[in-house]
């Protein structure tokens, strides 16, 4: 087994999934903004360590997707990130590309950047101990889109940006992220999902990416933020799992990313989703449904640190715990 298919295997190990702690300075300063904390370096190095300690947090947490800015910090022990979260348990990884930028050619859609130089960035966070990389595509549905223009130009994006990884031993994490946008149905959104994925796929075996060795962040396949009906979670786990199963055996496994959605509802469609059989396992990579309690809980008083770590344990036990249900059903 390769470096990245073991490493790959550990990140969707049963009954974890992975910490989304990646927003970029701008997002993450915006957020502590509104939860009245002053958005500067040091509150958030702060609310990162605040995650990362989180007693127990390795029961249910695999790996913690960080930012540049982070994965150069050290811990108030002085510690790097990086060190400090192995030696938690944990596996440290880093966000590599630049955001979604307008796209050449194609008015009002995006392409995400960041590939020049990337080489050289991943040896140099290697170096610095991480363990894996994410970069995220962003698809927006209309009514006539997004177009095939849009849609294989990201799809060579992450295959060229997961080759890059493996040749420099990370294991990329592919996101192709379809958005909630809109008053879409879910039917609409299993359209464009799966041709999402057939287009990641043909580029991922055109630069002969070794699908064991990554891991697959889509979004669920939800209704359109703006519909005006909600579908079950069983609805949302059946039209996800029927756009998965175009995806071969060998890979490592598929975290979900909860895209906008509330933890409750993130988790409850979590959960539902291990009903179904799949070949790959099927786990979490939550960012806003995870670390959103956690900063409300927080909010910048240092005599609420144990609130805000309470918050975050709470909402990833929740989800562990439906993860390990696949295993109960399984054995059943």
């Amino acid at each position: 087994m390769s470096t990245c298919s073991r490493i790959a295997a550990q990140m969707v190990s049963p009954g974890k999934g992975i910490l989304a702690a990646d927003e970029s300075i701008g997002t993450m300063s915006t957020r502590l903004k509104e939860a009245g904390v002053d958005p500067t370096e040091m509150s958030r190095r702060d609310y990162r360590e605040l995650l990362v300690t989180t007693p127990g947090l390795s029961d249910g947490v695999s790996g913690i997707i960080f930012c540049d800015e982070t994965l150069n910090h050290v811990l108030s022990d002085g510690r790097p990130f990086a060190q400090g979260v192995r030696e938690l348990g944990m596996l440290p990884g880093i966000k590599v590309d630049t955001g979604a930028k307008p796209c050449p050619g194609l008015p009002g859609e995006t392409i995400t950047e960041g590939l020049d130089g990337l080489a050289d960035r991943l040896a140099r966070y290697a170096e610095i101990g991480a363990a894996f990389a994410k970069w995220r595509a962003v698809y927006t549905i209309s009514d006539t889109g997004p177009s095939w223009g849009a849609i294989t130009s990201n799809a060579n994006a992450l295959a060229r940006y997961a080759a890059a990884c493996q040749e420099a031993g990370l294991v990329p994490i592919v996101e192709p992220e379809v958005l909630t946008t809109g008053s879409h149905s879910i039917d609409r959104c299993a359209e464009v999902t799966a041709s999402v994925h057939a287009a990641v796929r043909q580029q991922l075996a055109l630069l002969r990416v070794n699908l064991s060795g990554i891991v697959l962040k889509p979004n669920m396949v939800t209704e359109g933020a703006d519909h005006p009906e909600q579908a079950t979670p069983q609805e949302v786990a059946e039209a996800t799992v029927k756009v998965l199963r175009a995806w071969p055996n060998d890979l490592a496994g598929v975290a979900f990313l909860s895209g906008g959605q509330s933890p409750e509802r993130a988790t409850a469609n979590l959960a539902a989703l291990q009903q179904h059989q799949t070949p790959w396992p099927l786990t979490f990579s939550f960012g806003r449904a995870l670390v959103s309690p956690a900063l409300a809980a927080w909010h910048g008083d240092e005599s609420l640190i144990s609130e805000g770590q309470t918050a975050l344990a709470t909402h990833v036990a929740a989800n562990a715990a439906a993860v390990r249900s696949r295993g109960q059903l399984q054995s059943a």
